[in-house]
């Protein structure tokens, strides 16, 4: 991944040589990623990030800020083989977001786009566990906040292809009794206060719209 990364950040380096810069007004952004858990210690163990994706419009102004809300999906499976107990399933994760930040096209091949994501989401923990134990699915809802980057290499006046990082803060602290799970794993009991966040690398896509106006 570290070295996808490094060509794609030389890749945009090379277009970066252009004079001409273009300003969008209305853009939709699709952004797929590859989830990773982090800071609460069971959920990096026990959970596994397969698959992120978040679709949404955004409004940017002349001055370069910009307005956004969209709604996003992802899932974790459960890692056989770091849980204590035999456990299939995984977590299904949506919601809704609002994002704002700033988009600056540094030439007419390169832009950055800086800003956080503010959204609420549903967590749905769907586990064979869970289901013998009649609470399937086992559900979470939290705020989240995520700050985001991202890196753009225009292909043409209304189609951009992005590198992007973020990183989640989820706002609920995820336990193992959320799989169904009843032995906490042998870990602190502190371990179980942190804050569960994701972070998300990945790849999207933009398409501007021209203004008719």
């Amino acid at each position: 991944m570290s070295k996808l990364i490094s060509c794609w950040l030389l890749i945009l380096i090379g277009f970066s040589t252009a004079a001409q810069q273009i300003e969008p007004k209305h853009t939709f952004n699709i952004e797929l990623g590859l989830p990773n858990g982090m800071v609460n210690k069971p959920f990096k163990d026990y959970m596994q990030g397969l698959v992120n994706i978040a679709p949404y419009y955004q409004f940017t102004l002349k001055n370069s800020l910009s307005f956004g809300a969209g709604i996003r999906y992802s899932y974790f499976g459960v890692n056989q083989f770091r849980v204590p107990l035999k456990t299939l399933g995984g977590m299904h994760s949506g919601g809704v977001f609002v994002k704002i930040g700033r988009e600056k096209f540094h030439t007419d091949r390169f832009a950055t786009d800086m800003g956080v994501k503010i959204g609420y989401n549903q967590h749905y923990f769907i586990t064979n566990r869970n289901d013998s134990l009649g609470q399937n699915p086992f559900v979470v809802s939290a705020i989240s906040i995520e700050p985001t980057v991202k890196f753009s290499l225009v292909a043409d006046e209304q189609v951009s292809y992005n590198l992007f990082v973020s990183y989640a803060f989820q706002g609920y602290a995820f336990k193992p009794n959320m799989l169904g799970l009843e032995t906490d794993g042998g870990y602190d009991t502190k371990e179980f206060s942190r804050p569960t966040s994701i972070l998300i690398i990945g790849f999207g896509f933009s398409y501007y719209f021209k203004d008719k106006g």
